[in-house]
């Protein structure tokens, strides 16, 4: 915060003055070296190979003219942006103390008791509510510095990207080696700040997710142009709905007694889960399987076959998540695009809220059932060639979450004709030889165009069954 921004435009002067002096000194050789080849004075094999050097050095005093006013722009730019976000945290800074807090020079942030008069201070130290209150604002504060402070890093690392980027030789066949860069280009992004985060995509798919929701449209729409599938594959698309268990199910785990008719009702369930694989209702057999192994763990649902399963499915995503939000998202991305420019693509992050829905077919009714679903992704937009309007495309991902558990009062009836309370079925888990567990995953990723009015977008091929109903990474790879 104390550092002398000013520096950088004194060196940007000193910059622009030796690109100066570079176009002075291309000039001169120009006329007095390089022009002694072109004469008719000198001619033959000699005068062939001189002028080849002669040009490559005539090129490179260009070059090194070029990168000098590159990196004087570059050097004015950072200044001219750091000063502002510096502001920007002394800004933030001044609102907290305004508001209460006290800030040490590392950004920590406290509630400043020393502003409070005598009964304040007493109302404080005896109210945990009041307590509670000035916590989360001081929290709220913290957060609020620290994003204020991440963007200065953020430049700062733009910066030091573009000053690689500017004297690095683009062209290793311009006849040196590790030249002068001929030809450097200015920063393609809409800031130095949204330069520095672009570079540096975190690692996990929500961290990814909130990271690219965090970038400039235009900053998106260059990435995305640039490197579209392994933003797909980092996770992009991920979704940002914080599903949670919407009850306790059968309530705690292990925490009472085996008997021998709850080992009797595990082996028929067991028995129940291979005559379901059998018969065809693979996805319900791997879920009891899964309940009956015991061990809780998280289970990826296979997404895609459950759309090519399932043609209700289908319906509902494409009635409920994109017919529904076509135009809110299409005007919404246009939108983006024309605040832009209108010239350069854009790409806008979208989700659709959570519903809960019920699968139709008897396979997935009989393994998953109740559920809640969402679409997330991401909308594209390009500029039209020869005056045409731009095209905008959705791409998107379906995602899905339940909870495997059994609630009193009710009762299934599996293959074969077998009913069993669900009461009973839960109790497995209370004795601890089955046990509960979430399910979620998503598709892979589709197209949809938004300036279409045909509902048919979704229209998944067959992902196939390869494994055993045993085999619990079965579906992960479309889904991980």
């Amino acid at each position: 915060m104390t550092t002398n921004l000013s520096a950088l435009t004194a060196a940007a002067e000193k910059w622009e003055e030796m690109s100066s002096k570079f176009r002075t000194l291309g000039t001169l050789y120009g006329r007095d070296v390089h022009g002694i080849s072109l004469g008719e004075a000198w001619t033959g094999a000699s005068a062939t190979a001189g002028h080849d050097r002669f040009t490559v050095t005539l090129e490179e005093i260009a070059g090194a003219q070029s990168e000098a006013k590159a990196m004087g722009s570059l050097l004015r730019q950072a200044h001219t942006q750091l000063v502002d976000l510096r502001a920007r945290v002394e800004a933030v800074r001044a609102d907290a103390i305004k508001d209460g807090m006290r800030v040490s020079d590392r950004g920590t942030v406290t509630f400043d008791t020393s502003q409070l008069t005598r009964g304040e201070r007493t109302a404080y130290v005896h109210d945990p509510e009041f307590q509670e209150i000035a916590r989360a604002k001081a929290e709220e504060w913290e957060a609020r510095i620290k994003d204020a402070v991440k963007a200065v890093s953020d430049a700062d690392d733009g910066i030091r990207l573009m000053l690689q980027s500017i004297t690095r030789d683009s062209d290793p066949m311009d006849g040196t080696i590790d030249g002068f860069n001929r030809h450097p280009q200015p920063n393609p992004y809409p800031s130095l700040e949204e330069a520095g985060k672009a570079a540096n995509m975190p690692e996990g798919k929500r961290a990814v997710a909130e990271w690219w929701r965090d970038l400039d449209p235009v900053t998106r729409g260059i990435l995305w142009q640039e490197r579209a599938e392994e933003l797909l594959a980092a996770g992009v698309t991920a979704p940002l709905y914080d599903w949670k268990t919407p009850d306790v199910g059968s309530g705690p785990w292990g925490v009472e007694e085996v008997t021998p008719r709850d080992v009797r009702l595990h082996a028929l369930a067991l028995a129940i889960a291979t005559a379901g694989d059998i018969k065809g209702e693979v996805g319900a057999s791997r879920n009891m399987l899964h309940y009956l192994d015991g061990t809780g763990e998280t289970l990826c649902l296979d997404v895609n076959r459950m759309l090519h399963d399932d043609a209700g499915l289908r319906d509902e995503i494409e009635q409920n998540h994109l017919a529904h939000h076509q135009q809110s998202w299409r005007q919404q991305a246009l939108e983006e695009f024309y605040r832009s420019g209108g010239d350069k693509p854009i790409a806008v992050p979208v989700e659709s809220t959570g519903r809960g829905e019920t699968l139709k077919s008897d396979e997935w009714f009989h393994a998953i059932g109740s559920h809640m679903q969402n679409v997330s992704g991401v909308v594209t937009v390009t500029p039209g060639s020869d005056g045409r309007p731009p095209n905008v495309s959705l791409d998107y991902q379906v995602n899905m979450w339940d909870r495997y558990n059994w609630d009193n009062g009710k009762a299934t009836t599996f293959p074969g004709g077998i009913t069993i309370e669900d009461k009973d079925m839960g109790r497995l888990h209370k004795v601890g030889i089955a046990r509960e567990f979430d399910m979620m995953g998503s598709s892979t990723v589709y197209t949809y165009d938004l300036d279409s009015h045909d509902l048919s977008g979704l229209t998944p091929s067959d992902p196939g069954r390869e494994g055993t109903r045993a085999d619990g990474s079965r579906g992960d790879e479309e889904n991980r």
